[in-house]
Order: C-alpha cells, then sequence, then structure tokens
C-alpha cells in the first residue's frame, strides 16, 4: 500500500483528529504534549504517516520525541520575501547569539546537576540570578581583552532582557509567577525550560570557543560603537522582537 493509501485511510478513520495535529503543528513552532495530549499521543501513535505527509507534499521535516513536536522547513521559496522579512525565530546581534548558546549550555549544565534528562514529567527550571551569574562567567572567559563590558549589568540590561521576551514568545522558556502575596527581586524569578531546549545543541560553544574568540579578537570599531549607541538608546528594560513561524 502506497503512503498516499495509508493517509487516506488515516484521514476517512480519524479525520478531526488528523486536523486537529496538523493545525497544532502549523499554529506555533513547538507542539508540547501538555498543549493537547491526546492529539500528541495520536501523533506519535501515527508518527510515520505524519512523516510521509510533511516530507511528500511540503519537503518538510517532522520530529517528535516524547514531549515536543516539530516541523523543520530547510529551503524557502518564495524568493519575493527577503530574509529579513522572514518569520523566523533569529538573533543577529553578537552578544545575543552568543547569550543564546550561553543559556543553552547552561540549560544542560542544569541537567547534568540536577540530574535529569527529556524523559522527566517536570521540566527543569531555574533561578534567573543563576542563568546571570554563568553568562557573566562565560563572557568574561570568552572576551578576556573586553572582560569589563561584561559586568552583569551590561549583560542583565543589554542583552538578556532583550532576547528572554524573544524564547518566551517562541515557547523556549515559560516565567513562572512568584507565589501570591510574595516580592521577589529579577534574580529571585523562576523561569521554566520548555522541551524545545532539548532541540539545540550548546556543544557548538564549546566545540568553536577559540573561533570564537579568535573571530572577534581585534573585532571591527564600528560593532563596538554600534553597540554602545544601542545601549545610550534603549531603555534597559526593553526587549528586542524577532519574527517566528516554521524553523
Amino acid at each position: 500500500m502506497n503512503d498516499a493509501s495509508v493517509w487516506n485511510q488515516l484521514l476517512s478513520r480519524s479525520g478531526d483528529r488528523v486536523k486537529t495535529v496538523l493545525n497544532i503543528l502549523l499554529e506555533s513552532p513547538y507542539f508540547y504534549r501538555e498543549d493537547n495530549e491526546i492529539a500528541f499521543n495520536f501523533l506519535k501513535r501515527h508518527r510515520g504517516e505524519f512523516v510521509s505527509f510533511f516530507q511528500s507534499f511540503f519537503g518538510w521535516i517532522l520530529m517528535v520525541d516524547n514531549k515536543c513536536a516539530r516541523i523543520y522547513k530547510e529551503k524557502w521559496y518564495n524568493a519575493s520575501i527577503t530574509e529579513s522579512n522572514r518569520d523566523c525565530f533569529n538573533f543577529t546581534k553578537r552578544d545575543e547569539c552568543i547569550a543564546f548558546m550561553m543559556i543553552l549550555e547552561f540549560f544542560e549544565h542544569q541537567l547534568d546537576e540536577n540530574n535529569m534528562s527529556i524523559d522527566e514529567k517536570e521540566n527543569l527550571r531555574f533561578r534567573f540570578g543563576d542563568l546571570l551569574e554563568f553568562c557573566t562567567r562565560r563572557f568574561t572567559d570568552l572576551f578576556t581583552d573586553n572582560a569589563e563590558r561584561y559586568t552583569p549589568e551590561y549583560l542583565r540590561a543589554q542583552v538578556l532582557r532583550k532576547i528572554f521576551p524573544v524564547l518566551e514568545r517562541y515557547r523556549f522558556l515559560r516565567k513562572l509567577p512568584p507565589p501570591q502575596g510574595d516580592q521577589i527581586t529579577e534574580e529571585q524569578t523562576i523561569y521554566e525550560a520548555l522541551p524545545a531546549m532539548y532541540h539545540y545543541n550548546s556543544a557548538y560553544l564549546h566545540n568553536h570557543f577559540d573561533e570564537i574568540r579568535r573571530s572577534v579578537q581585534g573585532a571591527a570599531v564600528a560593532d563596538e560603537e554600534a553597540a554602545v549607541t544601542d545601549a545610550e538608546k534603549d531603555d534597559a528594560g526593553d526587549g528586542v522582537g524577532v519574527g517566528g513561524g516554521l524553523v
């Protein structure tokens, strides 16, 4: 029996569930089990049919694990939409890109320290202050010639506060409300690392540490001046929005 016949049979038997799964997959970059457990389990049971459908009709790759499903689109077909206008998860500034890799690295360190894996029922949670301390140490290690720039306050105001809204929007992180009536500091704020974090590899930062350092040594003065100008213009709490979609 060919793939089209198998798909048509599934659609005939369980059309409503098929439509539910397809819509959820297309409504956000990540489909989590907790979003709709019945639909997620249906997707897992019929993973082969859905993988074949997306590959045959769209050339897309469907990835599914125990907590998360996502569609990966390798090629952009409408050349009239330039890269800057595409709705994709992305960071463009150097410090923001590196900070994202460091957050992934921090995530994996926290998993090791807490002896956790993707199979755990609960997701990893962490304090913002612990992440800020980790990023400060890693940035000063990476930029030894310019370590004085990467103070906790600079990273908080000009880097992390700008990328966190993006990570929350694209469902990498979820900010948890404090217990009712409690007043907490920013450092005490708890975030939950959502399953999409497992789909990215922090090993790149570790394996290319020297390469990254060499690439930024003697960086163009214009880049540094632009960063200073941005720092002067931006309010400390402003976030930077980045496009989204199938990534």
